[in-house]
C-alpha cells in the first residue's frame, strides 16, 4: 500500500493489542486538555512547552543522574505506541525532536544529545501514550545507569521556559500537499 503523500510506503502494521488497564486515564490527554487534575497524573500545567494540532512538547515529570530534566514528545491525539502513528504526525514528532535538540543547545550547551523511546511493557513502556525522551547529555553522566526520580515540579517549570525560549517551532511544520 502506497501513501498519497508522496512520502513513500506505509507498511500493513500487525495487530498489537492495547496494554492500558481497563479505566486508563491518560496523563498525557490530560496535559493536552489542560486538566491535570486525576490524582494519577503527575504532569502540572508549567511542563508545557509547546502543543499544537499534532504535538505537545513537555518537561518530564521524572530525572535521571546528576543533570536530571529531559524534554518530552508526545502527539496530541492519544496513541499508544510507535506502530500505531500516522506518518505525519511521526514527521512532525521527529522533526520536533531535532528542533529540541537545538534548543537544549542553545539553552545549556549541552555535551550531547539522547533520544529514546519505549513500546509495549517488555520494552519498558510505562505511559500508554506514545512519548519520545530527549535528553541533554554531558561526558561522563552515566544517563542509563541512574534511577528514575521524581523532578521537583518547580525545576520542571524552568526547564520549559529554558527550552519555549530558545524553540522554534515553525522549523518542525510539514509543507501542504
Amino acid at each position: 500500500m502506497t501513501d498519497t503523500t508522496g512520502h513513500g510506503p506505509q507498511p500493513t502494521p500487525p495487530q498489537i493489542r492495547s496494554h492500558a488497564p481497563a479505566g486508563y486515564v491518560c496523563p498525557f490527554c490530560g496535559l493536552v486538555n489542560g486538566d491535570v487534575a486525576d490524582p494519577n497524573n503527575r504532569c502540572e500545567l508549567s511542563d508545557l512547552i509547546y502543543q499544537d494540532d499534532d504535538v505537545i512538547v513537555f518537561s518530564a515529570a521524572d530525572g535521571f543522574g546528576p543533570n536530571a530534566g529531559h524534554v518530552m514528545i508526545s502527539p496530541t491525539t492519544h496513541y499508544e505506541a510507535l506502530y500505531d502513528l500516522p506518518d505525519r504526525v511521526l514527521m512532525r514528532i521527529s522533526l520536533m525532536a531535532r528542533e529540541i535538540a537545538f534548543a537544549m543547545k542553545r539553552a545549556w550547551n549541552p555535551e550531547g544529545i539522547s533520544t529514546r523511546q519505549h513500546n509495549e511493557p517488555a520494552g519498558n513502556q510505562h505511559v500508554w501514550h506514545y512519548h519520545l525522551h530527549v535528553f541533554p547529555r554531558y561526558d561522563g553522566d552515566m544517563l542509563y545507569r541512574h534511577l528514575r526520580q521524581p523532578m521537583d515540579i518547580d525545576h520542571r517549570a524552568r526547564i520549559a521556559q529554558d527550552i519555549k525560549a530558545t524553540l522554534n517551532p515553525a522549523a518542525t511544520f510539514l509543507p501542504e500537499f
